[in-house]
């Protein structure tokens, strides 16, 4: 249960993009905003300029669809996860700090959960399904061609065409992963342990 007592019936609400993870806004939340956010799925607001509730994107259509809810450790804040329906500033910009609503990187994420997601399902007509079904030296070798194609390209290739084996190779290669029982994130931890100082090579 949220603590609304120690800010005389209010708690801050940190809104974060589900898929970038970019911080976007804060807002404050009585207990009729949080109830309305959970009964309606868009983020409302307590205005403390207005002095009523406030639906965000109520006039702009800029709403922000909540994903996830969650209370901190002192339930005296919260973080809501949303899919965003536009800029979320007034001033017009993607947050309230002026920041573009972009992590490219975090796609990869998405990907992979898409991946593993094909892997569970296995829907026909799914490229990713008959890769799953040829095997995994097959996998293996479409890796392997992929990687082929990527240092071609670097060797005497064009920028866009480098891009583009590039992107094969990481798909591919987190198509075998998965089908191994691993995920892309994975490889990102053993690149962490290899930046500390402490690593060593096996």
């Amino acid at each position: 249960m949220l603590n609304f007592d120690k800010m005389n019936g209010l708690v801050p609400a940190i809104i974060q993009d589900a898929d970038t993870a970019k911080v976007l806004m804060l807002g404050f939340m009585n207990k009729e905003a949080y109830e309305k956010t959970v009964e309606t799925g868009k983020v409302t607001f307590f205005s403390r300029t207005k002095n009523r509730l406030w639906t965000k994107g109520e006039e702009s259509g800029n709403f922000l669809n909540v994903v996830s809810m969650k209370e901190d450790c002192d339930r005296d804040t919260l973080l809501i996860q949303v899919h965003p329906m536009g800029p979320v500033c007034h001033i017009g910009t993607d947050t309230c700090w002026g920041e573009k609503n972009e992590q490219p990187v975090m796609f990869l994420k998405l990907l992979q959960d898409f991946i593993s997601k094909r892997y569970d399902e296995m829907p026909e007509g799914s490229y990713t399904t008959s890769l799953f079904q040829s095997g995994v030296n097959k996998m293996a070798q479409k890796v392997g061609e992929e990687a082929v194609e990527t240092v071609i390209e670097a060797c005497n290739g064009t920028g866009e065409r480098l891009i583009y084996e590039g992107a094969d190779l990481l798909y591919h290669l987190i198509v075998l992963l998965t089908f191994k029982g691993y995920r892309i994130e994975d490889l990102v931890r053993e690149l962490e342990e290899r930046h500390s100082a402490t690593w060593k090579k096996h």
